[in-house]
């Protein structure tokens, strides 16, 4: 599982469920503090489930991103 590294807003969500994914591509990008912060892939793996959506609000801890 991918989880919020710090607070902020989802731009946007730059996977989908099924999709394959490798270790350190860009799943999700997050406003925090002004600054545009890419959420990466630890490991590769599938894509099981999304957890956000764009415009969502997020706090630091908060399931993002289930890969597989």
């Amino acid at each position: 599982s991918v989880k919020c590294p710090l607070p902020g807003t989802v731009l946007s969500v730059k996977v989908a469920v099924g999709d394959t994914v490798a270790a350190g591509q860009t799943l999700v990008v997050l406003e925090a503090m002004k600054m545009e912060n890419n959420i990466d892939a630890e490991r590769g793996g599938v894509v099981k489930s999304i957890h956000v959506q764009k415009g969502a609000t997020v706090m630091e801890g908060d399931l993002l991103i289930v890969i597989e």
